[in-house]
């Protein structure tokens, strides 16, 4: 009976380090498979000349105070969301209300980020703007994990 206890504790142990080994193998192969942003494309692959990167960088940095603002807000949402949940414990009218407040300020980061999208490709000239527009779109269709 020892014995046979021995070999389950083995079987237990040895299971769980196979699990890590797994996790950080899937972790590295994972890393190395994301997806560029569509700023590295930008900057990385389209080749700017001094004038379009400095207005890049213009675009960023507004965008970066814009987006922040923007999230706390939905964060904010979402606190007001679990307030509420907390509160009715049910699907009520003020959790009604605390989704549709979430998803208008989702909608708000999404509009802001699209506007986004268009001013830097305003930035582009014409031969850029087209590798843009197809990096964009690959980008908006591509399956979860491509």
């Amino acid at each position: 009976m020892k014995f046979g206890g021995l070999h389950v504790i083995l079987a237990v142990l040895l299971a769980a380090v196979a699990g890590c080994v797994g996790a950080v193998i899937a972790g590295h192969w994972r890393d190395s498979e994301k997806p560029r942003s569509l700023h590295a494309f930008v900057h990385h692959e389209l080749h700017l000349d001094t004038q379009q990167n400095a207005k890049l960088e213009q675009l960023e940095a507004k965008f970066a105070v814009q987006k922040r603002q923007l999230d706390l807000s939905l964060r904010a949402a979402n606190a007001n969301l679990g307030a509420a949940m907390s509160e009715e414990h049910q699907y009520g009218p003020k959790v009604a209300v605390a989704i549709d407040q979430v998803h208008a300020r989702m909608g708000d980061v999404q509009k802001a980020t699209v506007r986004h999208v268009f001013a830097m490709r305003a930035l582009l000239t014409p031969a850029q703007q087209e590798r843009f527009d197809r990096e964009v779109a690959a980008s908006l269709t591509a399956k979860p994990g491509d």
